[in-house]
């Protein structure tokens, strides 16, 4: 009798324990989702590119976006931050509602994504360190102290410390990168767009813009990296989805990628 009570009190108490971890999952998975399309349509120069979009990104997530050039991946990264609308369907980013959302608060929402450009497109007329204060100052900084204190901080975070005072131009592409990255964090953004970061890069390098970009994950910071670098897919894992035949879809690693070129 005793082992039979027992036994009831144990299986009381682990349905109350899975009955609370059940409620806690779905509180913090609706409190951690930052992107979320439901039946969205995306269009470029009046041709529907992606359609029916289903999907929903969670703070921290890395997050590989793959697919045939002309697939798709570019129109999906530039709706992210509103550079094309959302034609159909409901899309939320942060609290911004896509299919209402006003212009004024356009800047308000890019401000919380960062952007990591493929080309650069760094300032060539003046040092790392000034291409990062141009940005600040565009975004509302006034105070000298403050914008020194940031710079030197996002230097440190990818490991350019040292290199603020050099011009574009006498840093390696890897070198270049790691500043585009450096500049894409100056905001202490939610999301990072990479579009092909290691597109102009050798693999050795390439492999570590991805180990940066991941670490900058692991602080909560959600990173979508589209790419063509399958190897780095392998080795570095993350959440795949892959653009093909007008939609989106969260794909396995194995023969998806094996047989992209396909």
């Amino acid at each position: 009798m005793k082992s039979e009570k027992c036994l009831s009190i144990s299986i009381f108490n682990f349905s109350l324990f899975v009955l609370h971890f059940s409620l806690y999952t779905d509180i913090v998975m609706d409190k951690d989702v930052i992107i979320k399309y439901e039946g969205v349509d995306l269009d470029r120069d009046g041709n529907n590119i992606l359609s029916d979009i289903n999907i929903s990104i969670n703070e921290g997530e890395f997050i590989y976006l793959i697919g045939k050039v002309g697939s798709g991946k570019s129109t999906f990264l530039k709706s992210l931050y509103y550079e094309i609308p959302i034609e159909k369907g409901h899309g939320r980013i942060f609290d911004y509602e896509l299919e209402s959302i006003k212009k004024k608060q356009i800047p308000f929402l890019r401000r919380k994504v960062g952007i990591v450009f493929q080309d650069f497109q760094l300032l060539i007329d003046r040092t790392a360190a000034k291409n990062l204060e141009f940005v600040l100052r565009a975004t509302g900084w006034k105070n000298k102290d403050l914008i020194d204190i940031r710079i030197g901080e996002v230097l440190t975070q990818v490991g350019m410390q040292n290199k603020g005072y050099k011009m574009p131009h006498e840093l390696s592409g890897g070198e270049q990168q790691r500043i585009v990255i450096a500049r894409a964090l100056l905001n202490s953004p939610e999301i990072i767009l990479a579009d092909e970061p290691t597109g102009n890069l050798d693999p050795e390098t390439g492999n570590q813009i991805v180990q940066l970009l991941h670490t900058i994950s692991e602080g909560n910071t959600a990173v979508i990296m589209s790419t063509h670098n399958y190897a780095v897919v392998q080795k570095y894992p993350g959440r795949i989805i892959k653009c093909e035949d007008g939609h989106l879809k969260d794909v396995k690693m194995g023969n998806q990628i094996q047989s992209q070129n396909h």
